[in-house]
């Protein structure tokens, strides 16, 4: 007979310091699945429920895609909204009972106005459920804050291991083949959690560079000692005001939770070791202007105060401004300004005219007038076929206007945010990149898998905004105390 697999998730990244709350407008918007249409959407995207179907497509399984509900980042979720969609994932759950094992996809750094450990409630909801028999295994977000009733509730949890997430369906790969041996008595899941007190600066969670770059390189060794399945080091989220906020190590071995904690623990050592390496330094607008001069272009400039894949309105003009100012640079920006686009779907095409957009800049919500044309309105939709952070195939900008300037400049506005995880949000629409000096790509370190292969010089930005670097900037209420930066 074959095995049964359920297959769910309630995958965001909450921005505690986002004023405007997560609704299910936004889930609706974005993706809310159940049965088939999941597998569907991802059998063949480079995003972890892809890698978990590929390796459950076998004669001995049946994989139950039961429920996935996934919105682009931003404010904490409404307590109306989270409790949609847990009822609607436990009333999908209920109808293919009994199963044998479950494979999660949280995100990690999930919350909601009233459970601020969101990913463990609902985790703990199932784990209830099911009862303690029934493995249940998934992934995370490299920027999950673990707490440990998200570990406690599961027998593995495999998070990803690049940032840019470029990896997702691997790590579906890995965790679905995780259950696999469990289900086949090949393996005793022993998996346990240490909360490291180091936030790591958001800047400096680029995998493939340091000081990254040497820790998963440690990590890579540590897990040839003895019977080790799987290591997984969270970077963390730290714009979440919560207590698990930071980065923690997920060490799962073959039936031996002291070796497991000996291993994490010297992962934690590490880190700690180093800890004053993983403090970025950075540059604001004015500083990083006047290098675009002598640097090889297209320059990709990250405006990590207005990181949308972070919770950021993808609003924030201030790097826009300074451009336009400087006057000398052919630039490409993305804002997102629903009320312009929608001005604009009377506009003449090909004449020029002041387009207002709306915007903020550091010092509040502000008018902007461009002097510019109208070259294009579109639905907004792409699609995606390589790895990209996110893992996603299909994108939905909604309603979108594309206006340039005299200097060949050109502003895409678009009326639903949308991170900048795929060069296809310019050349679908036959734009071509590498006819700028510049591109501002509203994100920290995710636009680098689209935007490296053209643009030779990269220049993270410290502007102002609701994902500004420099976590210590805002007030926590809720996080652990010591933790470093912000206790030395």
């Amino acid at each position: 007979m074959k095995k049964r697999i359920a297959l769910m998730g309630i995958y965001h990244e909450s921005n505690t310091f986002v004023p405007q709350k997560t609704t299910l407008e936004h889930f609706m918007g974005g993706r809310y699945y159940k049965g088939k249409k999941i597998y569907k959407e991802y059998q063949n995207a480079h995003h972890e429920i892809g890698g978990m179907i590929e390796m459950l497509d076998r004669d001995d399984f049946e994989l139950l895609p039961i429920f996935y509900a996934e919105a682009t980042p931003g404010g904490p979720i409404t307590s109306d909204t989270y409790e949609k969609m847990r009822q609607d994932l436990m009333k999908e759950l209920e109808k293919v009972l009994p199963v044998d094992g479950i494979l999660v996809v949280p995100h990690g750094a999930g919350v909601s106005d009233i459970h601020r450990d969101m990913d463990g409630h609902w985790l703990s909801e199932l784990r209830n459920k099911v009862g303690l028999e029934i493995p249940i295994v998934g992934t995370l977000d490299l920027h999950a804050n673990v707490s440990p009733l998200m570990v406690s509730s599961t027998d593995a949890l495999v998070s990803y291991r690049q940032n840019p997430h470029v990896d997702q369906r691997q790590r579906g790969r890995e965790a679905a083949n995780l259950l696999i041996k469990r289900l086949n008595h090949e393996v005793a899941l022993s998996q346990v959690l240490i909360q490291v007190p180091v936030a790591i600066s958001i800047e400096q969670q680029l995998t493939a560079s340091e000081p990254c770059k040497s820790l998963y390189a440690f990590a890579e060794e540590c897990k040839k000692e003895g019977n080790i399945l799987s290591i997984s080091i969270q970077l963390g989220f730290p714009y979440a005001d919560v207590e698990e906020m930071g980065t923690s190590v997920i060490v799962v071995s073959d039936g031996d939770p002291d070796l497991a904690m000996e291993i994490a623990q010297k992962i934690e050592n590490y880190i700690l070791d180093r800890k004053q390496s993983f403090v970025g330094e950075m540059l604001d607008v004015t500083a990083v202007i006047p290098k675009i001069e002598k640097s090889e272009k297209p320059v990709l400039l990250l405006d990590m105060g207005d990181n949308i894949g972070g919770g950021g309105p993808g609003n924030n003009i201030c790097i826009m401004e300074a451009l336009e100012k400087d006057g000398r640079y052919p630039y490409f920006v993305c804002i997102y300004d629903p009320e312009a686009v929608l001005t604009l779907q009377n506009q003449n095409r090909n004449e020029f005219s002041e387009i207002q957009i709306t915007g903020v800049n550091g010092r509040g919500s502000v008018q902007y007038t461009i002097h510019a044309k109208l070259v294009q309105l579109t639905d907004g939709n792409f699609h995606e076929e390589s790895p990209r952070h996110g893992g996603q195939v299909n994108y939905k900008m909604g309603n979108t206007a594309i206006v340039e300037t005299q200097n060949g400049s050109v502003i895409m506005l678009t009326s639903k945010r949308t991170p900048p995880f795929s060069l296809q949000q310019l050349m679908a629409f036959e734009i071509d990149p590498v006819q700028f000096d510049v591109i501002v790509a509203k994100g920290v370190n995710a636009p680098i898998a689209a935007y490296a292969p053209v643009c030779p010089t990269v220049y993270q930005v410290n502007t102002p905004g609701v994902t500004q670097a420099d976590m210590t900037m805002f007030n926590f209420d809720h996080r652990r105390i010591p933790l470093f930066p912000f206790e030395k």
